[in-house]
């Protein structure tokens, strides 16, 4: 059956495995003890951390949800306007501040040509022009064996954890439209400046706002369950 996984923006999200190995391991230690949903959390700020982002201590005991459907993954897409990303994110009662600072996670990883081809494609002005040579010939490479090519959304420090990101925006050189309208909107750009200019202050709030997110429509108790595996729902008694 298909799951959140096969969800249009889940569709590029890597490292399952890693999860795999983890949830393995710890129930060969303590069985149904550890939620995937826990794993995934601690796994998440440990990946910050060794990218030199900060270390945040992570509250736990979530347990798993009992759906895992494809068409209630609503996640801001990269062509949304700050405004409509803000909705999304208003919703699960985050804050701009919120918002801008979780955006800052792009600064590591990539984003295939499909989600910003449209600004090659129209010279997007807002775009500064290296930036956009420099895509167009990425993406311009695209081949049978690698139809969708894959740029760094940080220009800067792609594999660090840091304020370059916001630096780079700041010079018209965000890959993804939705990346680059945050250093011009008005309810975005002031918190874009605060943070090219002080990396310190990124740091504290970035972990602030990933455990805020880590605690949003969390189940615990006897909601949901604990699953033996993190790809599977448990099996249903009776059956």
């Amino acid at each position: 059956m298909s799951s959140e996984k096969d969800a249009a923006p889940n569709l590029t999200v890597r490292g399952y495995e890693l999860i795999d190995e983890a949830k393995e391991a710890l129930e060969a230690t303590c069985p149904s003890r550890v939620s995937c949903a826990d794993i995934i959390a601690l796994a998440t700020r440990d990946a910050v951390f060794l990218s030199g982002g900060p270390f945040y201590g992570v509250p736990t005991g979530r347990r798993d949800g009992p759906v895992s459907d494809p068409d209630q993954v609503d996640l801001p897409g990269p062509t949304m306007s700050v405004s409509q990303a803000f909705q999304r994110f208003r919703a699960k009662n985050m804050t701009i501040d919120d918002m801008v600072t979780l955006l800052g996670a792009h600064t590591v990883g990539v984003a295939h040509c499909s989600f910003f081809l449209d600004r090659i494609i129209t010279l997007d002005p807002t775009m500064d022009l290296g930036l956009l040579n420099n895509l167009n010939g990425i993406c311009g490479a695209a081949s049978g064996s690698n139809p969708d090519p894959t740029a760094f959304l940080d220009q800067g420090t792609p594999f660090t954890v840091d304020n370059q990101f916001f630096k780079q925006i700041g010079l018209r050189r965000g890959v993804m439209q939705i990346d680059q309208e945050l250093a011009t909107d008005q309810l975005s750009r002031r918190i874009v400046s605060d943070y090219a200019a002080n990396a310190a202050l990124f740091r504290m709030r970035f972990a602030q706002a990933m455990v805020k997110l880590g605690n949003t429509q969390v189940l615990q108790g006897t909601a949901g369950e604990i699953r033996k595996n993190c790809r599977v729902f448990n099996p249903r008694r009776g059956f």
